[in-house]
């Protein structure tokens, strides 16, 4: 995200009834990147079950209560939220609507060990999001020109805590529907897809979108050591799905098929090679790989926290290749990497 305040209105998308008892509710974010993310909402005999929230914001917060109301609801009707991971255009607003509805809230395990149990202080933010690019070898100057205008100036809140903590291939209790979850890791160490083999649909969330690339960064705090390995792994779990349709989080839902997922596969080997080719000159920093990576927009014109997700995106090809042994990691700090037989 670029940006922590709310940007001018927007027309979003329609509510839209999916499927008898499924619909779709965009919800606003706070960002003048991605505008707004896809709340799916579940009908039941016993109430209306949810899949991710939304930001905490009181747009959002809105635009969440008038989607149930259009698809019958009211707020007290809501009977579980299903987050597909702990980012905050995800996860941010179940806090909020669990307080007004009493609905459960769940997460997988390996996302809500990171949830704050204790207010953040600003400067302890900033440090952690300036550790990974100190490891990539950014200059001092460019790091604390990617962090600020974008970090808040008060401490970060505590998160909610979940109340049903879901696996892989557990089913959620959403009456008269088949839901499952698939652990797919990458974009965050718990994020989970769902999948309801009954209506042949799968809910992807963030893990495979219909235009864009997830961000997988390598980020030292969460305890990945490979996430861009798990991003691919996980990818492998979804081929096999018979499903007819993607329901993501973001864009459009769009139909399944290889196609999408071999598009994935083959993006990232395409970034793998760039790599190996920066580095046939001798070895090189996380930072000056990614200078030599091909992005959406050329390196000189990122800017500000989109250039931080694009930096933390080299080292996670970086590492990835060097557990793939095609790279050895050099001893010592920043992160530099060389080819395996140089």
């Amino acid at each position: 995200m670029t940006s922590l305040t709310s940007p001018p209105a927007i027309d979003l998308p329609s509510v839209e009834r999916l499927r008898p008892g499924l619909w779709s509710i965009p919800v606003p974010l706070p960002s003048a990147g991605l505008r707004h993310v896809f709340v799916y909402l579940f009908e039941t005999d016993r109430g209306a079950y949810i899949v991710d929230s939304g930001w905490d914001t009181a747009e959002a917060f809105e635009a969440a209560e008038a989607g149930l109301a259009t698809a019958g609801y009211a707020l007290s009707d809501l009977r579980g939220i299903m987050v597909t991971h702990m980012h905050p255009d995800h996860y941010g607003l179940a806090g909020r609507l669990r307080e007004a509805s009493g609905a459960w809230i769940s997460l997988h395990a390996a996302d809500a060990a990171f949830l704050r149990t204790e207010p953040m202080p600003p400067e302890e933010l900033r440090a952690r999001m300036r550790t990974p690019l100190l490891l990539a070898g950014a200059p001092v100057e460019e790091v604390d020109g990617m962090l600020d205008g974008v970090l808040p100036a008060s401490p970060l809140p505590i998160q909610p805590q979940p109340d049903i903590l879901l696996a892989d291939g557990q089913r959620p209790e959403v009456p008269g529907w088949d839901l499952r979850a698939i652990w797919t890791p990458g974009h965050s160490p718990g994020h989970l897809c769902f999948w309801e083999p009954s209506n042949r649909l799968l809910l992807s969330g963030d893990h495979v979108l219909p235009r864009i690339t997830p961000n997988i960064p390598f980020e030292p705090a969460l305890d990945d050591d490979d996430p861009l390995g798990s991003y691919l792994a996980s990818l492998e779990k979804l081929a096999d799905l018979p499903a007819d349709e993607v329901l993501p989080a973001h864009e459009h839902r769009f139909p399944a098929g290889a196609a999408r997922l071999d598009g994935l596969r083959r993006h990232h080997e395409s970034r793998f090679a760039e790599v190996v080719t920066a580095l046939a000159d001798g070895p090189l920093t996380g930072w000056e790989i990614g200078q030599r990576m091909t992005w959406s927009a050329p390196w000189s014109k990122i800017r500000g926290f989109m250039k931080r997700a694009a930096v933390c995106e080299a080292l996670a090809h970086a590492r990835a290749l060097e557990r793939r042994g095609v790279l050895r990691a050099l001893p010592g700090e920043p992160l530099t990497w060389a080819l395996a037989g140089a």
